[in-house]
């Protein structure tokens, strides 16, 4: 059975852009206008499907989307109160994501753009995330570092302006988000991992274990230029599973706890030391982890410290949703035009940087 989620907002005339998301496991369509206001955003959820295998199956998740898509549409254009004829584009993401799931978005989106005779628009889904602060925020003042944290991707961006990003620095191993899923498993907490450990870790103690902060030092000069802003995350998760080996006991919500405080310290810890080294004025969370309570109220303490405004997009936003990929696509259609129809789906996309 799938789980579905919807949203809609006023309806003032501007530029509409429907979006279709389907990088993985979540259908979604939304129309927003101008990347201002979300007219409507529906998400139908696969996790049921995929539970009860431990994670997201490809093939199950493509066959879903080819299920789901139209009426998942459908029901956004109706709350949105339009029809296709009266859009101004129509985008979709197309990486990075699982292929199979990103061919049904991307081929989809530009059927639609050619009967409804509007612009098909490309976007990069992790640029996408970096746009769902600008939702809430329309008129955030750039240069902002972004905080990117979800199953796939852990990564600070200096968003300098509109589609000009600087990676300050990535995962070298294991995203964050991943590091919960797979502690969740082998402490049998369920998929996915991450709202699991959110919700136990309220009844634990964060301080009861002491892991490691990968790549955290007091000083970060004394970290190699090229680790300062860089995230590894195998090293914590196989500390915590060790431990758990030579202490079967321990209490799990004390474990959960204590893991979830290393990784939030590590990901808060390396945000400031960015914001203090490129003197921004704001700085945002993005990504699915982005939903993470402890995460949420860290970051925004760093940034109260630091001087700097912060920017958090409400929970629905921070994971996989179309309304993100329609104010994405809105700002890119201003900068570039229209995406060829020959533009295809990559599973391996990556931000476009400058050098």
């Amino acid at each position: 059975m799938s789980q579905t989620r919807s949203t809609v907002g006023v309806t003032p005339v501007g530029d509409l852009v429907l979006a279709i998301e389907t990088s993985c496991d979540e259908t979604a369509a939304a129309v927003v206008d101008r990347a201002r206001v979300v007219r409507s955003s529906v998400v139908s959820s696969q996790v049921d499907q995929h539970a009860r295998f431990g994670g997201v199956v490809p093939e199950i998740a493509g066959r879903a989307h080819v299920e789901r898509l139209v009426p998942v549409v459908a029901e956004a254009l109706v709350e949105a109160g339009l029809s296709g004829h009266e859009l101004d584009a129509v985008a979709a993401t197309c990486g990075p994501g699982l292929i199979g799931s990103l061919l049904v978005g991307v081929s989809s989106a530009k059927a639609l753009s050619l009967v409804w005779d509007v612009p098909f628009v490309a976007v990069n889904h992790l640029e996408a995330h970096l746009y769902a602060a600008l939702l809430e925020e329309p008129d955030l003042e750039l240069p902002m570092v972004v905080l990117l944290v979800s199953g796939g991707h852990t990564m600070l961006v200096l968003m300098e302006e509109h589609g000009r990003y600087r990676l300050l620095g990535s995962t070298l191993d294991d995203a964050a988000g991943e590091a919960f899923d797979k502690v969740a498993r082998f402490l049998g907490l369920g998929y996915p991992g991450g709202p699991a450990v959110d919700a136990l870790a309220v009844e634990g103690d964060s301080s009861a274990f002491a892991y490691p902060r990968p790549l955290v030092r007091e000083n970060p000069a004394t970290l190699p230029e090229d680790r300062r802003f860089a995230f590894s995350f195998s090293g914590l998760k196989t500390a915590v599973l060790n431990h758990l080996r030579a202490d079967p006991d321990a209490a799990t919500a004390d474990v959960v706890a204590s893991f979830q405080e290393a990784v939030v310290d590590t990901l808060v810890t390396k945000a400031r030391w960015a914001v203090e080294a490129t003197g921004v004025g704001s700085v945002c969370l993005g990504g699915g982890v982005a939903a993470n309570s402890r995460l949420r109220e860290r970051f925004l303490d760093m940034a109260d410290g630091a001087g700097v405004r912060a920017f958090l997009p409400p929970p629905s936003m921070c994971t996989d949703n179309a309304a993100m990929v329609a104010a994405a696509a809105w700002w890119q259609l201003q900068r570039e035009g229209p995406s060829p129809l020959d533009t295809g789906a990559d599973p391996n996309l990556g931000l476009r940087l400058v050098p």
